[in-house]
């Protein structure tokens, strides 16, 4: 799997962390960004991974703020990216099997280098269910994303 991943300057300390247990779990990365910690803006990189997605460039994306509130709100703004702002594995991992999340966001200033590792290979290793309610939940929403949109 090919994940692209961002950070504004808030979330760069930890976006080393990524980028090492992304390719240590064995997937391709798209890195997008930020390449210092000078300021720059999370929408952009936000930005940058749902379009990476909506392009077919990546299957999930990670993004990287100060506390992932930002760069959640700013990705969920796109049509057909799903960004879940996790800081527990159980939500890591289960808004991948039941609500199809394809962007993980973290904040830096509130996780750790060790949980945010662990919230990354739980997101990574989780697949959606596939089960009927998730599938038609998630046609609700799809269908309230189009209608927005119009």
């Amino acid at each position: 799997m090919r994940v692209a991943i961002a950070c504004d300057h808030g979330g760069f300390p930890l976006k080393e962390t990524a980028l090492k247990v992304v390719m240590q779990a064995g997937h391709e990365i798209l890195d997008l960004g930020a390449f210092t910690a000078d300021p720059v803006d999370y929408p952009d990189y936000a930005r940058a991974v749902g379009e990476a997605i909506q392009q077919g460039k990546a299957e999930r994306g990670i993004l990287i703020c100060g506390s992932g509130v930002g760069a959640c709100v700013a990705a969920n703004k796109m049509r057909g990216i799903r960004a879940g702002l996790c800081h527990d594995t159980y939500s890591a991992h289960q808004a991948v099997e039941h609500d199809d999340i394809n962007v993980l966001c973290l904040g830096a200033r509130i996780v750790g280098v060790e949980l945010a590792a662990e919230l990354i290979r739980a997101f990574l290793g989780a697949q959606f269910t596939n089960e009927e309610r998730h599938v038609r939940r998630l046609g609700k929403v799809k269908a309230m994303e189009e209608k927005s949109h119009d």
